[in-house]
């Protein structure tokens, strides 16, 4: 549609993505470069403007009638049909435009890697292999939209490609293989989950964006969007020429990149970014280093500067940098200045050596001997210390250290659920998990089990007529595989924020605990939400999300004070697991109740402790399962948290037993329940 010719320019010029332009432009000149993720919060255009990137990829010549768009030039890269015609001499080229192949989240395996027919080439020996999205990315640019939400079996597949060039389909010792290098181009949003690292570092640059606050830009961003939407044909024609002149750009850095020289100076400038930003492996010096010939090229140059290998710098490093889940975020450009100004301090002390040298020489030949102390400068720097809490908040305290756990949910089983992680074990219906059994298949078999099948026709292979075939399959004879995944669960975190939390700074151990759950949360890909229950009401501060980095940021924020309404944050609760169910049946919920108990505000004029006590049952008889933390601490107990975890059916666990065993014990006494379809609930 014309709107992609047009995007590239008014849309991200008016939001100020200029970086996402330019990593856009630095792939469709050097595809070495090796793709961009765009991450950004939804509405800013990331997806418009990659698709808007079709319009400026340049010709590629191709074998003529390859579904796989072979080159022509490379055999080593040619699929066999090419090759075969290699040989017979009848290979033939054309030049095609790149393509920017969509993948979907909901794209099927079979459908990303090509499907190979197991019942024809069991029936009649020979291989029929269906081509999939892969094939159609060769020598393009593969896009994947919400590339976090993709299923761990696809970012594997993916992951394979990307590393070899190579997409082998192998079903029941039947493969097929063909060549599979595409640009990687991925948008996702970071609120809805982070990326697994392995993806992550396989993409050559990452750009950060977000939407414009200046009022006067997005009222000029609103005027273009209706000037488009009267004549789309006269808007797309007013940036026809700025477009054709960016094109012109993109061939001519094209035929300069092979020309363009980066120095020694420049690659250790390079070397020194990385060591000093703790980036881990070598991928990162030579993207940077690809990325900054290009840059050189795309300005019209053929050496390589500081300011292209800073750019380089500012595309390929965000995504690298070594952290642990929920670190914040180091301010980047200043360790970026610091470590290109040591770098210029190390060039200048080498050229100062450099001549003071050459004066010696001079000065011994001369016979004028001459001394010349050097200025020893003190490279000592300082670590950062980090913000210390606000001391005149007496209502947020700090986090407490977190621990390692091994599990935090129990084991929820099923038949065929959807979804994707690593904590709960569950039947699947496709392809995805480890193969455990056989079955007849319904209908015609996908997911062929080639051993299963075999038995099934070893008995009558002696009255069966063979047609040339060593074994005759006939289709009664089919069996389907069975196979098991692991899913992630939904982890619902109910915390009391009420003024008794602040005593003998049991906030602080409180909200170490939860943090620690939610790194074991974030290794499973679990879902994550977050209740505060203080003062008279209870908030859903972060609905069901995957961006566990979100559910910790509201825990630090969060202010703690007023009464205790935990009837209320149980129903909130209950209401929001209730509406998840409904929204995802497929959904395993675990509610983790953090309170000492002492319930002192009611919903309905009830006794406090009796309305909670109520409330809790409902969690018992929809067998939800959950565990209860009690933070009480001091010397006389009145035991309240205990009675509720009683009500909820809920391991309990007593503050200063918080320990990662402890933790662990909780969660795996917990029984394992089944999910009832008919019934919408879980039950034993």
């Amino acid at each position: 549609m014309k709107i992609h010719t047009i995007t590239i320019y008014p849309f991200t010029a008016i939001v100020g993505q200029e970086k996402m332009k330019k990593a856009l432009i630095l792939n469709a000149i050097n595809p070495k470069v090796g793709g961009v993720l765009i991450r950004g919060e939804k509405g800013t255009a990331k997806s418009t403007a990659v698709r808007a990137l079709a319009n400026l990829l340049p010709e590629i010549e191709v074998v003529e009638g390859c579904k796989f768009r072979c080159n022509p030039h490379d055999m080593s890269a040619m699929c066999e049909e090419c090759l075969e015609k290699v040989k017979t001499g009848t290979l033939k080229s054309s030049s095609v435009k790149m393509k920017v192949v969509d993948l979907p989240v909901s794209a099927t395996e079979d459908r990303v890697v090509g499907t190979l027919d197991i019942e024809h080439a069991i029936k009649k020996g020979v291989k029929r292999f269906e081509p999939g999205v892969l094939a159609h990315a060769h020598r393009g640019i593969l896009y994947v939209d919400e590339i976090n939400l993709l299923d761990d079996h696809l970012v594997d597949v993916l992951l394979d490609s990307a590393a070899m060039g190579v997409n082998t389909v192998e079903r029941e010792g039947i493969s097929f293989s063909h060549p599979a290098n595409f640009v990687l181009v991925g948008t996702m949003n970071p609120e809805e989950g982070e990326l697994r690292p392995q993806l992550l570092d396989r993409f050559g640059l990452c750009v950060d964006i977000k939407g414009i606050m200046d009022v006067a830009r997005r009222v000029e961003l609103i005027k273009y969007r209706l000037s488009y939407e009267t004549d789309p044909e006269a808007f797309a024609a007013s940036w026809q020429a700025a477009e054709a002149e960016l094109c012109g750009q993109i061939l001519l850095a094209q035929k300069l990149l092979p020309e363009v020289r980066i120095s020694d100076s420049m690659l250790e400038l390079i070397s020194q970014i990385c060591v000093d930003m703790g980036v881990d492996g070598h991928r990162a010096d030579i993207t940077m280093m690809k990325t900054s010939i290009t840059l050189a090229a795309f300005n019209g140059r053929t050496e390589v500067l500081e300011e292209d290998v800073k750019e380089s710098a500012e595309l390929v490093l965000p995504h690298r940098m070594r952290r642990k889940p929920f670190d914040n975020h180091s301010d980047k450009q200043d360790k970026l200045n610091e470590s290109i100004e040591k770098q210029r301090e190390k060039e200048k002390e080498k050229e100062k050596k450099k001549h003071e040298q050459q004066k010696k020489e001079h000065n011994e030949q001369s016979g004028k001997e001459q001394f010349h102390p050097e200025e020893q400068k003190s490279d000592n720097p300082q670590d950062s210390v980090g913000e210390q809490p606000d001391a005149s908040s007496e209502t947020i305290f700090t986090t407490g250290e977190s621990y390692q756990i091994k599990q935090l949910s129990p084991d929820f089983r099923r038949n065929n659920r959807n979804g994707s992680g690593r904590r709960s074990k569950t039947l699947s219906s496709s392809k995805k998990g480890r193969y455990i059994k056989s079955k007849i298949p319904e209908e015609k078999t996908t997911d062929l089990a080639f051993d299963a099948t075999l038995r099934a026709a070893a008995p009558y292979q002696l009255v069966r007529e063979k047609n040339g075939n060593s074994i005759v399959i006939h289709d009664s004879d089919f069996r389907n595989k069975i196979r098991e995944k692991r899913i992630g669960n939904l982890v619902l975190f109910v915390v009391d924020a009420s003024g008794s939390m602040g005593a003998q700074q049991r906030m602080v151990a409180s909200k170490g605990a939860v943090l620690s759950m939610l790194m074991d949360a974030y290794q499973k890909r679990d879902k994550v939400g977050l209740i505060a229950f203080k003062g008279s009401e209870a908030e859903l501060l972060l609905p069901p999300t995957s961006s566990v980095e979100m559910a910790q940021k509201y825990l630090e924020e969060l202010p703690t004070g007023g009464k205790t309404p935990l009837s209320h944050g149980l129903m909130k609760g209950y209401e929001t697991i209730q509406a998840e169910l409904r929204r995802d049946p497929d959904t395993c919920p675990f509610m983790v109740l953090i309170s000492d108990g002492r319930a002192n505000v009611s919903m309905n004029g009830e006794p406090p402790i009796q309305e909670t006590k109520t409330i809790a049952s409902m969690f018992r008889k929809e067998c939800i399962q959950s565990a209860v933390i009690d933070t009480e601490s001091s010397m006389i107990k009145f035991g309240l948290a205990q009675e509720i975890s009683s009500a909820l059916g809920a391991r309990y666990l007593a503050l200063e037993d918080l320990k990662a065993d402890s933790i662990i014990e909780a969660v795996r006494s917990s029984a394992p329940f089944e999910f009832s379809v008919s019934s919408g609930s879980f039950s034993t």
